[in-house]
């Protein structure tokens, strides 16, 4: 258990610096093709926070949104392109998802799942045992 709270994480300029208080337990690794191309990476995996857990230190003003055609919106940093933040069509605003490999801190919890994998890419495959949903969690 990793008691060295708050966890923080940054791009890869540094330009953007946050920190979470604590991490929710779901968090997944997608494999749909938008978070593939936004990622470069055979899947992109995002951790959750409470928007009241989750603090930008600096840079806020340095993020750039792309709105995708169905409504999902993925922020990045605007100088190295870093892939930060992710926000769904149906967001409510109580969550915030972020890129896990923007994270500097060690932390205890762990993907629980392979989402989207209908859309994987064809030259990577899923060989841990980790629960695989062909679309989000609940199909």
């Amino acid at each position: 258990m990793n008691n060295n709270k708050p966890f923080t994480g940054q791009c890869l300029c540094g330009q953007i610096q946050y920190q979470v208080e604590m991490i929710e337990p779901k968090m997944g690794h997608c494999h749909c093709r938008m978070c593939r191309k936004f990622h470069g990476a055979a899947f992109a995996t995002f951790g959750e926070a409470k928007v009241k857990d989750f603090k930008w230190l600096k840079g806020e003003n340095m993020l750039k949104s792309y709105k995708a055609d169905n409504g999902t919106i993925r922020k990045f940093c605007v100088s190295c392109g870093s892939s930060m933040v992710f926000v769904p069509s149906n967001d409510t605003g109580e969550l915030i998802e972020f890129s896990l490999g923007t994270l500097d801190s060690e932390i205890d919890v762990k993907p629980d799942a392979h989402i989207f994998t209908q859309f994987k890419s064809c030259w990577y495959e899923i060989k841990d045992s980790l629960p695989q949903f062909k679309q989000g969690r609940n199909e």
